[in-house]
């Protein structure tokens, strides 16, 4: 679904993605390209009220219906990028206002993208802190917005320390993964049978099996499923 068709005005979840220490990358060209692939492939998969497209320099935003959606195209956005390569994303629920039109779309604005914004802000400053591993941030509703929504949040959304507790533990366990491990677990995401990715690897569907409770990909998914819980 394009920008052109957003409501004027609802409850969305706002992602704003950026590519991490892109400065010191040998060809920042070829790396801003190959995270395009990426993002499209992601927007292929996981339906969006506006895909994830690039906006000024090594930065790029989206919008979703609900919060499940936004934490699994970002989780298939990690897991897909190739090797060397990182982003970090800021997610944030909150209103989504269309204010007027410009010459690529709707202009935006609400609460949903400044708690993106918020967010993705304390990502990067926790990447350069004792929390290195983390690249995801989650941030509600800023209660600065001058004109707050008459409509309720949608409900069933989870604490936002709840959501940020388990993006702890998924950026860590993604972090530390080898590249087989990230290749499983994307394929788990995708409802892929272990007997095709063993087929896929050219390993035993033991060996899969193995790989994934080894790498944390098997809690990691559990986890997904009770945070979420009935959420959107």
């Amino acid at each position: 679904m394009g920008r052109s068709q957003l409501d004027e005005s609802r409850y969305a979840v706002a992602v704003i993605v950026d590519i991490s220490r892109s400065r010191t990358h040998p060809d920042r060209r070829a790396l801003q390209a190959e995270v395009v692939d990426v993002l499209r492939d992601v927007n292929g998969l996981v339906p969006a009220l506006q895909p994830l497209e690039p906006t000024v320099g090594d930065e790029f935003q989206g919008a979703y219906t609900g919060l499940s959606a936004a934490l699994r195209a970002t989780l298939l956005v990690r897991l897909r990028l190739p090797d060397g390569a990182e982003c970090r994303f800021g997610i944030g629920l909150g209103e989504l206002r269309t204010v007027g039109t410009g010459a690529v779309g709707s202009i935006q604005d609400g609460s949903a993208w400044w708690s993106a914004r918020r967010a993705i802000g304390t990502a990067r400053e926790h990447e350069y802190s004792r929390l290195g591993f983390v690249r995801t941030w989650f941030a509600t509703g800023d209660s600065a917005d001058p004109e707050p929504s008459a409509d309720a949040p949608p409900a069933g959304v989870p604490a936002e320390h709840l959501v940020n507790a388990y993006l702890l533990c998924r950026d860590q366990m993604v972090g530390a993964m080898q590249p087989r491990a990230r290749r499983l677990l994307l394929g788990q995401l995708l409802e892929r049978t272990q007997a095709q990715l063993a087929r896929e690897e050219g390993i035993s569907q033991s060996a899969v099996s193995q790989s994934l409770s080894r790498s944390g990909a098997t809690a990691l998914l559990a986890s997904e499923t009770l945070i979420l819980g009935g959420a959107a």
